[in-house]
C-alpha cells in the first residue's frame, strides 16, 4: 500500500498536481507522506498490519502450546519450563514468548486436567402469603453496665405481618434457651406439622443439632441463610437496628429485669 500511495503522489507531482492535494486525495496527511519517501515505505500507523521478519510460524506456536502442556511440565511455569529446556539444550523460544502464545490460548493458569467446574444454584425463596407460614430468627445483643457482660435478646418473627411472635432475653447464648422460645411459641401460636418454615442464619446456635432435632419434632421446616451471604436474614436484622435505633434505647442496661421491661413495652 505504501509503495503505491508514494508512487502515485510522485507520479501527480509530475503531472504538475500539488503534493498536499494529492494526498488529501489518498486521505493521508502530507508528512506521511513525506517520511514514506524519505525513510522506510512501512505503514507505521496503528493498527496497520506489520512484517515482523522473526515471527513464530504456525508449527512453532503448536511446539511451544505442546512441550507446555505437556504431563511433565504442565504444572510448571514458563520459567521453570525455560529452565528445564535449557538444561537440555533444547531452546523453543523466550519466557516472555512462552508466556505470550499461552495467553492468546488461555493456558497461562494450571494446564493440567481439572474437574469440571460444579454450578452452585440459590436456594429456594421462602416466601410468605399468611401469618404464621415462615418465621424469622436470630439473637443480637444488649450492653450492660458491665464492659464486655451482655445480655442477649432472642426473638422470632412473622415475615409476612413483622409481628414478633416469640421473644426472651437471656444471660447466656445457647441453643437450649433458643430450644424453650421456639417450643413455647410454636405451641402458643397453634403451628400444625408441615404449616411453618423456620429461617435462620448461620450461627453456631441456628445450626446446631439439638435445634435441628427440635424442628424435625415440631414438623417446622428448617431454612439457613448461604454460607457467607449477609443478607440473608433481613427481616430479623432490620427488627434489631429499629429496636436499637429508637430514642428511648438505653446505651447499658442495670439489670435483664430493666432488659426485659424496656423490650416489653416495645413488643407491645
Amino acid at each position: 500500500m505504501t509503495h503505491r500511495a508514494v508512487s502515485l503522489v510522485d507520479e501527480a507531482k509530475a503531472e504538475g498536481a500539488r503534493v498536499h492535494k494529492s494526498c488529501a486525495a489518498l486521505e493521508i496527511d502530507i508528512r506521511t507522506y513525506r517520511r514514506w519517501k524519505s525513510s522506510s515505505t512501512a505503514d507505521r500507523r496503528k493498527g496497520a498490519e506489520k512484517h515482523v521478519p522473526r515471527r513464530l510460524t504456525e508449527e512453532e506456536r503448536k511446539k511451544i502450546i505442546s512441550v507446555c502442556c505437556s504431563d511433565e511440565l504442565k504444572d510448571l511455569t514458563p520459567y521453570e519450563i525455560y529452565a528445564i529446556l535449557l538444561d537440555r539444550k533444547d531452546y523453543i523460544a523466550s519466557i516472555s514468548t512462552m508466556y505470550r502464545v499461552l495467553r492468546e490460548h488461555d493456558l497461562v493458569h494450571f494446564r493440567g486436567n481439572t474437574r469440571n467446574r460444579t454450578k452452585t444454584s440459590k436456594p429456594p425463596e421462602r416466601v410468605a402469603t399468611g401469618p404464621n407460614q415462615v418465621w424469622s430468627w436470630d439473637i443480637t445483643y444488649m450492653k450492660t453496665d458491665v464492659a464486655g457482660l451482655y445480655y442477649y435478646m432472642y426473638t422470632i418473627i412473622d415475615i409476612w405481618s413483622k409481628k414478633i411472635v416469640g421473644w426472651c432475653i437471656d444471660t447466656e447464648e445457647t441453643e437450649t434457651v433458643a430450644k424453650r422460645l421456639i417450643t413455647v411459641t410454636c405451641k402458643r401460636e397453634n403451628i400444625a406439622p408441615g404449616q411453618l418454615a423456620l429461617h435462620s442464619d448461620r450461627g453456631a446456635q441456628m445450626t446446631s443439632a439439638t435445634i435441628a432435632e427440635l424442628l424435625e419434632d415440631l414438623s417446622v421446616t428448617r431454612s439457613l441463610s448461604r454460607p457467607r451471604v449477609s443478607d440473608d436474614n433481613p427481616y430479623s436484622e432490620a427488627a434489631f437496628k429499629t429496636v436499637k435505633y429508637r430514642p428511648s434505647y438505653p446505651d447499658r442496661f442495670d439489670s435483664i429485669d430493666d432488659a426485659m421491661v424496656w423490650m416489653r413495652k416495645f413488643v407491645g
